[in-house]
């Protein structure tokens, strides 16, 4: 099947940014939470976010665009209690999302977004500051353990289409030697459980160098890469750039792109492997910077070269940096107060205790408004090309 799907981020995995605030580890945010209200209340506050942000309507929604592939991001946090333990309830929440996805006709790609100990030194992988992922042996065992536990929970769930092993691993002057054996050590491991679902492997540099994984492709094996191309322009990093037009030094229009893009489809011809995009976005200004002529181009480019994609992500509060959501949260609510001094969710510590019942509500979709030139471009993509 063609992949055309979309990024659930920040459901499984909270991020900042998509929460309307500063873009710290999830855990840091937790252990706040914990200081000031307890252990007790703390698993309440994951149960209350986790039943809220993300609920069946939403899949339904997704279906209605077209889409037939939401890829799951998930923290090793919600499944592991401690190192080798596992929560029923963290593998409730994937339980329901594999309910949903099977009533609505959507396959499921889960993602390990962030790995024990990190796996590149940003706030989506968990990280405050270092990637121990790759500093310590025990981490990349326990990942091979989770996947186990995944695999032989799901390998039966008609609407599993496979799983991504590692989100952008950044290796910084590591040799790619250590990623590549950890690949071959989860792949072993999985395919001693489910020999049926296909895995996805991310290359070094935020998925997108994916030369040295040549070897390790064997059936049932997609390449993924992630393309935020031109990243000032998508991420909004340099504010007035405009597509097509000179971004970052270089004139970016369709031509650029597919020039850009090129270097993944020679890669894939000549390893007769299929390039899964798990990863592409871009920060919306209201479409007067060309955000849809750049959306437009992207997607037929990935359509002539037979690229599979999700777009990320499907729910966010509208930012000015970053890839925001195809929903998005557009107020200006306390609990994302943009004027500060607190940003998005770290309004939480303060609000919490007095504000429960109004703060679980305002996770809801309900709240979030649908970015319709977003939708229609997707779902035309979608349609024909599926």
């Amino acid at each position: 099947m063609k992949i055309r799907g979309i990024n659930l981020g920040g459901w499984l995995n909270m991020e900042g940014y998509i929460l309307g605030g500063r873009n710290i580890a999830e855990s840091l945010l937790k252990w706040e939470f914990k200081k000031i209200y307890g252990k007790k209340e703390l698993k309440e506050f994951e149960l209350f976010f986790r039943s809220n942000f993300i609920k069946e309507n939403d899949f339904k929604n997704i279906a209605a665009m077209g889409a037939n592939v939401v890829r799951l991001p998930f923290s090793y946090r919600l499944l592991e209690e401690k190192p080798f333990c596992y929560s029923k309830r963290g593998l409730a929440f994937l339980e329901d999302a594999f309910r949903w996805a099977e009533k609505y006709g959507i396959s499921v790609i889960l993602d390990l977004h962030a790995a024990p100990g990190a796996q590149n030194e940003d706030w989506h992988s968990d990280s405050t500051g270092k990637a121990l992922f790759w500093e310590k042996a025990e981490y990349r065992k326990r990942a091979c353990a989770i996947w186990e536990v995944v695999a032989d929970r799901f390998k039966g769930q008609r609407s599993l289409l496979g799983y991504d092993i590692l989100n952008e691993p950044v290796l910084g002057e590591k040799s790619t030697d250590i990623l590549k054996h950890f690949y071959k050590e989860a792949l072993k491991r999985i395919r001693a459980i489910d020999k049926q679902h296909i895995i996805f492997l991310e290359g070094d540099v935020w998925a997108q160098r994916i030369d040295y994984l040549a070897d390790l492709i064997e059936d049932k094996v997609s390449i993924s890469v992630h393309t935020y191309a031109p990243l000032e322009y998508t991420f909004n990093f340099r504010p007035f750039y405009n597509f097509p037009g000179k971004i970052g030094g270089a004139f970016w229009d369709k031509n650029k792109i597919y020039e850009y893009l090129n270097q993944y489809r020679v890669f894939s011809l000549k390893n007769k492997v299929r390039i899964f995009v798990g990863e592409f976005g871009i920060n919306w200004r209201g479409g007067s910077w060309g955000e849809l002529k750049w959306l437009e181009n992207i997607l037929a480019v990935f359509n002539e070269f037979g690229f599979d994609y999700t777009y990320w992500t499907y729910k966010a509060m509208a930012n000015s940096v970053f890839p925001d959501g195809i929903y998005q949260y557009i107020d200006n609510s306390r609990y994302i107060m943009r004027e500060g001094p607190l940003y998005g969710w770290e309004n939480y510590l303060k609000c919490w205790n007095k504000e429960k019942k109004h703060i679980v509500d305002f996770w809801q979709t309900k709240n979030f408004s649908p970015n319709n030139e977003i939708i229609r471009t997707l779902k035309r993509s979608f349609i024909e090309k599926a």
